[in-house]
């Protein structure tokens, strides 16, 4: 099973802060590092303020040499796609082809307001066109160019520039890989089947996750993709101690509940925690991302590494 890290900057942390966490997650061997992409923070004052998630990508795409980047997710509503794009493919440049995109309808409407933003109420349009466009800019051979006309997005005569190194595929081919996920019934699977390397479920109720999978088998069948090509991945928040008095240390420094996190999250002892990524790999899941909020705490990531790794089969 993989073993990513995710983290929250929004919530309050610079650039350096997030660099540290990332050189930790390479040093102990996790597969990679994943970010938020948001510009306010859930609560507190989030001080120093936000970071944006494709430069302070960027920085780490030149200070880390293993590691997969990406964002889980970003927003429909940031970025043109076209802008999106160059931006993604720039930053896979950058990493010698580490990168990958995780691409969502967005949801906050406080940080659209914050900053000015438009934040429409029928987002899943936008999402679509995204998703199709950017993938096109990338599988549009040099020298061809690349046209689309739709509800929101209009490209007319795109050299479809620059390339990333991983050039566009799904199905288990060569590219930059995408990210979609949700827990839509519909919709939601429709698009990964068709343009995903990857279908996350972000915190879901641990029972729902073989339904979960099996509406984006489903999809992929539907279209005639081996469902055996979409990797299956979960995010659930970390919080892990040797002993119960550090896992309610670890509890308490963000806000949670002790019992609340073992219930929903990768959470408890060692072996608790063990037991929890075994049940998450029974119900389907081949990848985890480990939701980091205290990113002070690096004996945290040590711990996991250390001596609940080594444990998984």
């Amino acid at each position: 099973m993989d073993l990513r890290i995710f983290t929250e900057p929004q919530q309050g942390a610079s650039y350096d802060d997030v660099l540290r966490v990332a050189r930790a997650t390479e040093t102990l061997g996790f597969d990679g590092f994943f970010r938020s992409d948001h510009y306010l923070a859930m609560g507190g004052d989030g001080l120093p303020g936000p970071t944006d998630a494709w430069t302070t990508l960027a920085g780490l795409a030149r200070e880390t040499r293993r590691l997969r980047l990406g964002t889980l997710v970003s927003s429909a509503t940031f970025r043109h796609p076209g802008v999106l794009a160059i931006q993604v493919a720039q930053v896979d440049q950058m990493s010698g082809g580490r990168v990958e995109l995780g691409l969502g309808a967005g949801w906050f409407a406080a940080e659209h307001a914050a900053y000015g933003i438009p934040f429409p109420d029928k987002r899943f349009g936008l999402l679509a066109e995204q998703l199709e466009l950017v993938t096109g800019l990338w599988r549009t051979p040099v020298g061809e160019r690349y046209d689309f006309a739709g509800e929101h997005y209009t490209l007319t005569d795109s050299p479809a520039l620059p390339k990333p190194v991983q050039r566009a595929g799904v199905g288990g081919g060569a590219g930059v890989p995408v990210i979609v996920g949700g827990g839509g019934p519909r919709r939601t699977p429709a698009l990964a089947a068709r343009y995903a390397a990857e279908f996350n479920a972000g915190f879901p109720e641990l029972a729902d996750l073989p339904m979960l999978y099996g509406r984006v088998a489903a999809a992929c069948e539907e279209i005639g993709r081996d469902p055996h090509t979409l990797v299956r991945s979960v995010a659930l928040v970390l919080c892990v101690g040797a002993d119960d008095a550090e896992v309610a240390r670890r509890a308490g420094a963000i806000g949670r509940d002790p019992a609340e996190l073992r219930a929903h999250g990768v959470a408890g002892t060692v072996t608790e925690a063990v037991d929890r990524l075994g049940a998450l790999a029974e119900a389907g899941a081949q990848r985890v991302y480990l939701q980091v909020l205290d990113l002070a705490d690096l004996d945290h990531l040590d711990l996991v590494a250390r001596e609940v790794v080594p444990r998984l089969g």
